[in-house]
């Protein structure tokens, strides 16, 4: 199959917000309990563009099926974060194992340096191996590990915090 990563469009939000809210419902990527609006997701995306943060789609070609997804946006609100983010990635389940989580990352990275941030943050599930071993390729380095941070379906959850320093010369502003 083939895919076309783009910046997602307003008409996109239902078919991203299908794949979101189904991680809520049967994954480990997010540890939300409930699921969201589109309403909600609708406001979420507006206040993205807002702050000039990108949400990207993975497009597959032949019948146009959004087949995953990935954000960034600010890592903390304290104005000393500004230069540093924490991005998200969701594949739907019928495109796993296809390459498009790298390919999605590649891209947030490329936007990131463009936007002259300095510091991509991820935050995973440490039982998410796949994901951890897909960002250390990217050189992302470990530089965390939270044990029983988090809950998901009545269980503690262990959190592993990874980061790519993006330009180790970035200018301080």
């Amino acid at each position: 199959m083939n895919f076309n990563i783009r910046l997602a469009q307003i008409n996109d939000l239902e078919a991203v917000l299908a794949i979101f809210n189904r991680e809520i419902e049967t994954g480990t990527a997010n540890w939300r309990n409930t699921q969201l609006s589109l309403a909600e997701y609708q406001q979420w995306y507006a206040d993205l563009l807002q702050d000039n943060f990108p949400l990207y789609v993975a497009v597959e070609t032949t019948r146009q099926r959004i087949a995953g997804f990935a954000d960034y946006s600010a890592f903390r609100s304290l104005v000393g974060y500004k230069q540093t983010v924490e991005h998200s990635v969701f594949i739907h389940p019928d495109f796993a194992r296809q390459g498009l989580g790298k390919k999605l990352m590649q891209q947030l990275i490329s936007h990131a340096k463009q936007q002259q941030i300095h510091v991509m943050v991820a935050a995973i599930d440490a039982e998410n191996i796949a994901s951890i071993q897909l960002h250390e390729r990217l050189g992302f380095k470990q530089c965390g590990y939270m044990p029983q941070v988090g809950q998901k379906f009545a269980q503690w959850r262990d959190l592993v915090l990874l980061q790519l320093i993006l330009d180790d010369h970035a200018p301080l502003n």
